[in-house]
């Protein structure tokens, strides 16, 4: 597979279907796509998404709050950092879910930014001593377990994966 921008393998994934028929838009592939506005009371909107994906797929809660927490801190930098002129701008999620893995695409139209390619987060020194910013990719980077970036038709375009890791449900003990 040839490397994507940062030095890492392009990841391909097929483009979702649109969506039917459904009150959070997942079709029968297991595959969710939705835009919401460059503003941060829309985060309420994205983790409601997920978690309607997570149930309907029967995503492990643990697998969810993780991919929340990144998909938080990744919409929070798009809309902080990826429209400096204003104005109202639609970022586009394709999430798919498979028993394996979930893997989620971000595109948005905001200014050309590669958090692959970014320096990972200083070794822990005191907080006084550390550079502002990239903690946040820092944590994505642990959270998730794939990530690569593109930039094609004037569109930043993220992909990332996550691991379902599914438990067996504990054998109940005989009291």
């Amino acid at each position: 597979m040839p490397p994507a921008a940062g030095g890492q393998p392009a990841l391909r994934e097929r483009p979702c279907a649109p969506p039917r028929r459904n009150p959070h838009g997942m079709n029968a592939q297991g595959c969710l796509v939705f835009e919401l506005k460059n503003d941060i009371r829309e985060l309420a909107a994205l983790s409601r998404h997920v978690e309607a994906l997570g149930r309907q797929a029967g995503i492990p809660a643990r697998t969810l709050l993780e991919v929340n927490l990144a998909l938080d801190e990744l919409f929070t930098n798009i809309i902080t950092y990826g429209f400096p002129q204003g104005g109202e701008h639609r970022i586009r999620f394709h999430l798919r879910a498979d028993p394996r893995r979930l893997t989620i695409v971000i595109e948005d139209e905001g200014v050309p930014f590669d958090p692959v390619a970014c320096a990972p987060a200083q070794a822990p020194c005191p907080l006084e001593e550390r550079r502002v910013g990239g903690l946040g990719l820092h944590l994505v980077r642990n959270l998730m377990d794939e990530m690569s970036y593109r930039r094609t038709q004037g569109k930043n375009v993220l992909t990332l994966r996550k691991r379902i890791e599914r438990q067996e449900p504990p054998a109940c003990e005989a009291g």
